[in-house]
This record gives C-alpha cells, sequence and structure tokens, in this order.
C-alpha cells in the first residue's frame, strides 16, 4: 500500500508536468508481480514492480509491429510512432503539415526526435527520460521529507530505493508497457532474456493478467484459503534449482484454475503442496507445460486475452526439454533431489 500510494503521487506529479508535452502521457501504475500477488518467494527482499502504461501523446500514434516472424503471438515487438495531423485544433502543433523550420526550432517537443530511434519507441531512451523526470518530480513531493529516493542504473526501467528515517529501504522498479488494445497483454520494456535485446525491442507481458488471476482467486476463495501460502513454500522449495519462478507460478495458476478454492484450506495445506509437486514432475516426463494464458479455454471472463492469445495453439514452456535430451536429464535430477 505504502509503494503503491507513494509512486500514485509520484506519477500524478509526473503527469502535470507533461500535460502540454509532446512525450508519452502517463497511465495509472499497475501493481504486478509476486510482491503484490502476495507471495514473494524473496521474502523482505522483494521487489516490488509496476507497470506504467504510455499512451501517444497528441499527433501522435503507436502501431505495435510484431517482432517474431511466424510466431502467434509474438514474442516482442516494436512500437512504431506515426503523426497524425491536428491542424483543426487550436493552438496545437502539426507535425505533420507545419514548416519543418518550425519544427527544427522547438525539437524538444517532437516525441520521434526525442524518445525515437528511427520511428519507433526506444526503450532505452525512454527509461533515461523517466528517469531524469523522476529525480526531478521527488524534489516536489512532500514524502521527500520523509524517504531518501536513490535512482539506481537501469537501461530499460526505473529501479527505486526507497528508504525511510529509520533505514528500512523499499526496492520498486517501475517498466513502462503499451497496452495491446483494450486487453490486459502489454508490451514491456522490460525484458528475461540473458541475450541482448534491441533498444526498439518491446517483451509481450502477462504480467497484468496475472495479477489480475490472482485477485480473481481470492474473489472466489473462502476467507481462510492458502494458496498464496502454498505457492510461497513452494517457490522457496525449488529455490536454487532450474525451475524459475515464472513456472512455478504456472504450475500453481494451472491447479487453481481446476481445483475449487475452498480445497487450499489449511487442513489440507500439504495435500495442495503435493499436488504442485506432482503436476511439476508430471510436466518434466512429459516435457510439457503449457503458458497458463495461450491457447487457454478455461480462462476467468474478467481476463480480457487478444485474439491472437485466445486461438492460438498452447504454448509449451518444457519445448527446450524435448529439444535437448542433456536439460531434461538434469531437470529430472533436480527434482529428484527435492
Amino acid at each position: 500500500r505504502v509503494v503503491e500510494e507513494l509512486m500514485g503521487d509520484l506519477l500524478t506529479v509526473l503527469r502535470e508536468c507533461l500535460a502540454t508535452s509532446f512525450f508519452p502521457a502517463l497511465q495509472p501504475a499497475i501493481a504486478v508481480g509476486s510482491a503484490f500477488e502476495g507471495w514473494s518467494p524473496h521474502g523482505g527482499d522483494a521487489v516490488y514492480c509496476l507497470v506504467v502504461p504510455l499512451q501517444a501523446p497528441c499527433g501522435h500514434t503507436f502501431h505495435l509491429e510484431p517482432g517474431t516472424a511466424g510466431e502467434m503471438p509474438a514474442k516482442d515487438s516494436r512500437v512504431r510512432v506515426e503523426l497524425v495531423c491536428t491542424c483543426t485544433r487550436e493552438n496545437t502543433l502539426c507535425f505533420l503539415h507545419h514548416p519543418e523550420e518550425e519544427l527544427r526550432r522547438n525539437p524538444a517537443a517532437s516525441l520521434l526526435g526525442t524518445l525515437c530511434t528511427g520511428a519507433y519507441l526506444d526503450v532505452w531512451k525512454t527509461a533515461q527520460w523517466f528517469q531524469e523526470m523522476v529525480r526531478s518530480a521527488w524534489e516536489e513531493m512532500p514524502q521527500s521529507r520523509r524517504y531518501g529516493m536513490k535512482v539506481l542504473p537501469s537501461s530499460r526501467s526505473c529501479k527505486l530505493q526507497l528508504t525511510n528515517a529509520s533505514g528500512r529501504s523499499l526496492s520498486v522498479e517501475m517498466v513502462f508497457g503499451v497496452q495491446q488494445g483494450d486487453s490486459d497483454i502489454f508490451l514491456s520494456s522490460q525484458t528475461t532474456e540473458a541475450v541482448f535485446t534491441p533498444s526498439t525491442t518491446w517483451a509481450v507481458t502477462c504480467a497484468v493478467a496475472e495479477v489480475k488471476f490472482f485477485r480473481h482467486t481470492a474473489r472466489q476463495a473462502p476467507r481462510e484459503t492458502f494458496h498464496l501460502q502454498c505457492l510461497q513454500l513452494f517457490a522457496g522449495i525449488l529455490a536454487g534449482t532450474g525451475f524459475s519462478a515464472h513456472i512455478l507460478k504456472t504450475v500453481a495458476m494451472h491447479l487453481l484454475n481446476t481445483i475449487p478454492p475452498s480445497s487450499w484450506s489449511r487442513r489440507e495445506f500439504l495435500v495442495r503442496l503435493q499436488d504442485m509437486l506432482w503436476y511439476l514432475h508430471g510436466c518434466l516426463e512429459e516435457k510439457r507445460l503449457h503458458h497458463f494464458f495461450v491457447g487457454n479455454e478455461n480462462m476467468p471472463q474478467d481476463i480480457i486475452l487478444t485474439p491472437a492469445f485466445q486461438t492460438a495453439e498452447p504454448l509449451n514452456l518444457f519445448e527446450h526439454l524435448e529439444q535437448d535430451p542433456a536439460a531434461h536429464a538434469k531437470a529430472m535430477r533436480e527434482f529428484d533431489k527435492l
């Protein structure tokens, strides 16, 4: 709650500063990730992550161009910035039709000239611009007298360390997102791939859909439901293995979508934990774990997916185990140790 209030106030100040500019319009932040879902595997060292949706400013539009040929849905995209005529609006500079000399006199006003590489929104430039804005805006906030704020190095997001008078620190990461239509699927500035990612590449993320799924589950569950504690212990047991938090969350979401919430009580805690372990074991043996949102017909109605997600064939997150026998053997050994 403290993080959401602080970042909400910070974004309000930023929106006021950008109200008459031609920079992207900042929408209210969306809290995502395990720390906000209530099961953080990192305990007190949790990183509070928020998605800051970006909308195209006046005179501009965003067009999403899928970047992964032949994949549906694509794993990444580029955000093409195009100009729109604003000649009919009073006191508005039309980037499409005003003389080039006038535009050159005011280059900072142009989104294409500041945050883009070519015609594409640049993640690195956006992150640097946002970080500079945050440093300036923080000094104007009353909370700056109660919290010390440090902007940490990051090329694709805005990482903040907030420290109160007693010395307690909170780690916050704001990533930038472009919404796909009116869905819960976003293009994110942050990527999880170890390989180099071009600055104009935005990765598809289901983080908003995931947090909505956990809220949906909480609404359906009786008061004393221990599904989040079960997932946290599951993640703790598997810490240090090759099974990522995303894999564990996917296992849990599949089970939460099939086992009634009333069956996740304290009394059935160990049974549900064993269900998670054996579900993972079965997926490892079959070398198949379906992505929760891609091609899943059993989806709560309040989660809005893109048509590409709805109509796609199920996506196998363990495809690499099919292709690499050594990786599969290692995964099975790691599970056996548990």
